[in-house]
């Protein structure tokens, strides 16, 4: 049997004692599964005290993870200390540099420094391994970046946030508001104290710009994604999108235009019908449409101590599984020094078109008026439905779904209603999106 190999884990906290439990109670499995054993022989965590779960006396401790890096006898750094700065950058780029093996699930650090990771794993002929950055136990970056060899991808999409996706579910399921919603999440630990990342859509974009780099072989562009969040839905918006035959999901969406790629996080109305709009609480999905197979779906839980780890520790067993003078693949499906520049797109057509409420005063004129700004800006309707408003004022709620349309078309129009004084409060938009 081969020699066994030497594992540092940097960070310890849910993710990191997960890992290390698994690892231990799942040796026996995992050293027939990998032809070695795999042994937890270094950590880095703030408190040596603390009890997780697992048998760490044997392994050696060090307080910096840079430290452990650079001179633990290991052949794998796994760094669950998060954040895309400061000693988790510093660590992985040492032990890279070091020609360790890194695995992590830090998707934030990815999104900022992967490509530049990249290149000096390659250089030092060494693996980075990162499926638990995305969708946690989901394999969905092992799908992209192996399984589908000889496929040209189309688009991706998908659920990528757990938290978004509880409360969305919550708010048709049981008629709550938004902050009623927001606020059992985070008693519940779904939602952190403060939630900006997550219901804003930072989380999603940051895993999204990872999935655009390996579907379409460009560098990563977090910071080039149109990014809208879920706090502005309101049960309105639920109850509308379900009378319609629509449920509404914070999706994440990357696509290849004649113009470029499109990349976009924003709250979509997907038909009930569809599988992602059975896709509920704090599940993930990701769909991948492809020229040779067609449209692939992958769904499971997407966060937690047990999912994540289990991604992470299958990034471990490839790398035991791996043999001295063995090529490893490029971490990001194409050689780092090789991707292409993200050339953003311009917003195009969606197609199934918008859903756009108004809240207008109750008054002669407003209906025809709206109907004329959106035949002026060449939109096509498909239904326009009116409403009585829960209020006591004299107002009525408009929902209108348009025929394929353009980005810029919608907010036009809706820009002109606002001006006219027809509206009584801020307008909502909603993209309809083809689902899988």
């Amino acid at each position: 049997m081969a020699e066994a190999l030497r594992v540092g884990i940097a960070g310890l906290g849910t993710v990191g004692a997960a890992v290390a439990r698994v690892l231990e109670q799942k040796a026996g499995e995992l050293t027939r599964q990998c032809g070695r054993p795999i042994v937890v022989t270094a950590v880095s965590a703030r408190d040596r005290k603390r009890d997780r779960g697992a048998d760490l006396s044997g392994a050696q401790w060090f307080d910096d993870p840079s430290e452990l890096a650079r001179k633990a006898q290991i052949d794998v750094f796994v760094e669950l200390i998060g954040g895309d700065e400061g000693p988790a950058r510093t660590s992985v780029k040492t032990a890279l540099e070091a020609g360790r093996h890194v695995v992590t699930a830090n998707k934030a650090l990815l999104a900022k420094h992967g490509v530049a990771l990249a290149e000096i794993a390659e250089r030092r002929g060494v693996l980075l391994n990162y499926e638990a950055a995305v969708a946690g136990g989901i394999p969905v970056i092992k799908t992209l970046r192996e399984a589908l060899a000889g496929n040209s991808v189309s688009r991706v999409f998908g659920i990528l946030n757990g938290t978004c996706n509880y409360i969305l579910t919550r708010m048709e399921a049981e008629g709550l508001s938004f902050d009623d919603c927001l606020a059992d999440a985070q008693r519940l630990g779904y939602a952190e104290a403060d939630p900006t990342f997550d219901i804003e859509g930072n989380d999603t974009a940051h895993k999204l710009s990872i999935l655009t780099s390996l579907a379409f072989g460009t560098k990563i562009a977090a910071d080039d994604i149109y990014l809208e969040g879920i706090s502005n839905i309101t049960q309105a918006d639920i109850r509308a999108a379900r009378d319609l035959g629509y449920r509404i999901k914070l999706l994440g969406v990357a696509q290849k235009t004649d113009s470029g790629i499109e990349q976009r996080v924003h709250p979509t109305m997907v038909p009930t019908a569809s599988v992602i709009a059975q896709v509920n609480g704090v599940t993930n999905a990701v769909a991948i449409e492809t020229d040779i197979l067609g449209e692939l779906l992958l769904s499971g839980p997407g966060a937690g101590g047990n999912a994540t780890a289990s991604a992470v520790v299958g990034d471990v067993a490839d790398i035991a599984k791996s043999r001295p003078g063995f090529q490893h693949g490029p971490v990001f499906g194409w050689p780092a020094k090789e991707l292409k520049p993200y050339k953003k797109a311009k917003m195009r057509s969606h197609a199934g078109g918008y859903f756009i409420r108004l809240t207008v005063h109750d008054r002669i004129g407003v209906f025809a008026a709206v109907a004329k700004r959106m035949a002026d800006n060449d939109i096509s309707l498909e239904s326009i439905v009116q409403h009585a408003s829960d209020s006591a004022e004299a107002e009525k709620t408009v929902i209108l779904i348009t025929h394929e349309t353009t980005e810029a078309a919608v907010r036009k129009a809706v820009d002109g209603i606002t001006r006219d004084g027809h509206t009584t409060s801020k307008p909502q938009v909603i993209r309809i999106e083809r689902a899988a």
